[in-house]
């Protein structure tokens, strides 16, 4: 399954009900959380014990792959934010709703994901000699995160996001500049935009 290894697969529900009661969740989380989740499974463990050329890192030990049965594409991200906190595990989610999956994982507190893709086609490639390496790898590949010299990955992934809030940013004023009518106003735009393009 997603391309991984036989050795990984693992066949096991996890039930909601089982959730609900282990964590005892609000009202409001259960409800939003049933809105979106139909069922979830485990269906891969990766592990020095299942992946025996791949050593166990410093801080992971265990990847679980978790496959969520959606209600709905357009899903609250909070549902799946709170199914990370809840189990202190590394997880990384296959989520899917009818024919389509998206993989998600929760890293550096935020919730990283890939683009929606037929599920055929959903694979996950793991690459490192250490469990950390692995984990690290798929974050990077689900993210589709480029790192730059001297960075880790969770400083690249607040640099990413400061980037393309600055971009956004840029964008809204290019907009503003575009329909002003007063000549000072498009100039103090444009001075703007200049200062954040050379904070890129």
């Amino acid at each position: 399954m997603y391309g991984l290894p036989i050795t990984t697969e693992r066949k096991k529900q996890l039930p909601k009900k089982a959730v609900y009661a282990k964590f005892d969740l609000k009202p409001s989380q259960r409800d939003g959380f049933d809105a979106d989740v139909s069922r979830m499974d485990i269906v891969a463990a990766l592990s020095p014990a299942t992946l025996p050329a791949i050593a166990a890192g410093e801080n992971i030990k265990n990847i679980y792959v978790l496959a969520v049965q959606l209600k709905r594409k357009d899903y609250d991200s909070k549902s799946i934010v709170l199914l990370s906190r809840l189990i202190p595990q590394n997880i990384l989610f296959a989520l899917q709703f009818e024919a389509d999956t998206q993989f998600a994982v929760y890293h550096a507190d935020r919730l990283i994901r890939s683009a929606w893709m037929p599920t055929g086609e959903a694979k996950i490639a793991l690459s490192g000699l250490s469990m950390d390496a692995v984990w690290e790898n798929i974050v990077k590949s689900i993210g589709g995160i480029e790192m730059e010299q001297g960075k880790t990955l969770t400083q690249q992934i607040q640099t990413n996001e400061q980037r393309a809030k600055t971009l956004a940013q840029i964008a809204a004023l290019a907009r503003k500049m575009a329909s002003e009518k007063q000549p000072r106003r498009k100039r103090e735009y444009f001075e703007i935009i200049k200062k954040l393009k050379s904070n890129l």
